[in-house]
């Protein structure tokens, strides 16, 4: 009930007329921002800094929670248009929105993500206000082993349910790890695979792997075969989701939050995780199997829902211990001492007025984020309408921009164009991309975990299965593993039973 009253005086806070108008300002710059191709929420932030040092710390924070989910809906945007993530949690998005929007539904892909913004944000922004003490004092328990674990799971779940083969989408997974591996070893300090290269000693950045297999991948795929055919501008549909669209996806919508909420509460969490299990997840469940990987609205409903809640769960750990387990919340919790004040556990006592006032204008945010960009839809789909080489010939140039952006290096873009290259190669030879990207951003950690648990239990591998968290989600990868073979043999036993 206290939390009830908070929340209120909160609201109180938000929607002041200035403060009303900070919120719409930045979920616009957000979305403009998310757009372009490697500027992620993180960068939006970050840039956007500087210009909030006259503000007051409540309404810079306010923008800043108009940023980030603006610049999630953005990033999903381009995802779904052009097959080019703004960032790494709109990844997933591309799998079934690209193909809708090839397909002319590119509005309905919009709508449905926009929607599982709003439903995720909402759901995830309740939970973080009824859940989240307890939810801080459980994941301060979760340990190495444990995260080692969930990341080996998200690993054995996308190799399994993309591509047309397990042992294609482990060729990629492969490719993605050794990505990952490039750059300063994080414990020892060793180089792994730079090549004596000073400029590769900090690793390749994921928005540059990840721009370079979609965007530069697709745009060479497309080239490669212009001659062949010449393409028709592909058609925009009708811009609102059908009865059936919406019968489809609102359990998608609704399941998302409980999937993404929790990955973004815990330490090391973040969107990556959640929305590639609510992929998995949709496909598993989803009465249209032969829909997914040409464009199962399921599959753009559910992960982008995830994803929102997941960004309203980063914010319990970053305010009551004081731990970013994102970039943004790097840079918020950056944000906060450059106001002197510090998040943790009695930050809710010391400034109820901020922290109250932030969660209210979550709320505000996501009712701002959904009315400007349902309208929007049918607008961002008309990019479609583009010709084919103008359109790729455009998105080139965003992604070598974003790849720019990102650390100002000219060496950078080579990497690109080597990455778009082997992006070309994987759709040549059948490869599924999104294994690679999820090697490279969880690659990294899941062996630091692995490192860390392994020196906790003096070199024993007893030491990965000591907790009953980490037991049961072996058991899981474990199901996930054996039931192709199970479901062949009952399959077996029926037929001989029937002849």
């Amino acid at each position: 009930m206290n939390a009830l009253n908070s929340l209120l005086d909160g609201f109180g806070t938000a929607l002041t007329p200035i403060n009303l108008l900070w919120a719409a300002l930045g979920v616009l710059l957000g979305t403009a921002i998310g757009v372009l191709p490697g500027i992620g929420p993180a960068m939006a932030v970050a840039l956007l800094l500087p210009v909030t040092y006259g503000l007051d710390p409540i309404g810079a924070f306010i923008m800043f929670a108009g940023i980030y989910y603006g610049a999630m809906f953005g990033g999903s945007t381009t995802s779904i248009l052009l097959n080019t993530p703004g960032e790494s949690a709109a990844v997933v998005a591309a799998m079934e929105g690209n193909p809708m929007a090839k397909a002319g539904r590119g509005a309905q892909a919009l709508a449905a993500a926009a929607i599982g913004h709003f439903a995720g944000g909402m759901v995830g922004t309740i939970l973080l206000v009824a859940l989240a003490p307890t939810v801080a004092r459980l994941a301060v328990d979760i340990g190495a082993p444990d995260y080692f674990a969930i990341m080996v799971l998200a690993f054995i779940a996308v190799t399994s349910v993309l591509g047309s083969s397990r042992i294609r989408g482990l060729a990629s997974l492969l490719i993605g790890l050794t990505l990952g591996l490039v750059g300063l070893d994080q414990m020892t300090g060793q180089q792994r695979l730079t090549f004596g290269s000073l400029q590769l000693a900090d690793g390749i950045d994921v928005v540059i792997v990840a721009v370079g297999l979609f965007a530069i991948g697709e745009a060479l795929w497309v080239a490669a075969h212009l001659r062949r055919r010449p393409a028709e501008p592909i058609p925009v549909g009708r811009p609102w989701l059908g009865r059936g669209d919406v019968r489809r996806t609102w359990k998608s919508w609704l399941r998302g939050p409980f999937i993404g909420f929790p990955f973004g509460a815990i330490p090391a969490g973040g969107a990556e995780i959640p929305t590639f299990l609510s992929y998995v997840t949709e496909k598993r469940l989803s009465k249209h199997k032969d829909e997914w990987g040409k464009g199962a609205i399921e599959g753009v409903a559910g992960p982008e829902s995830a994803a929102s809640a997941s960004a309203a769960g980063t914010l319990v750990s970053m305010l009551t211990l004081g731990l970013p387990t994102t970039a943004v919340a790097a840079v918020m919790l950056a944000a906060f001492q450059q106001y002197g004040i510090q998040p943790g556990p009695l930050l809710f006592e010391r400034e109820p007025e901020l922290v109250w006032g932030l969660i209210a204008s979550l709320f505000v945010g996501m009712v701002l984020l959904l009315a400007l960009n349902l309208p929007l839809a049918p607008l961002w789909a008309k990019l479609l309408r583009i010709p084919r080489p103008y359109l790729y010939a455009g998105i080139l140039f965003f992604a070598a921009v974003g790849a720019y952006a990102v650390g100002g290096e000219v060496v950078d873009l080579v990497i690109l164009l080597i990455i778009g290259l082997i992006g070309f190669g994987m759709r040549r030879y059948g490869l599924p991309v999104l294994p690679a990207v999820i090697g490279v951003i969880l690659g990294p950690n899941a062996e630091q975990q692995l490192r860390r648990a392994l020196q906790i239990s003096d070199g024993s591998v007893t030491g990965l299965v000591n907790t009953p968290f980490a037991v049961t989600v072996y058991a899981v990868i474990v199901v996930l593993l054996a039931w192709p073979l199970l479901k062949r043999l009952v399959r077996r036993d029926r037929t001989a039973a029937s002849s």
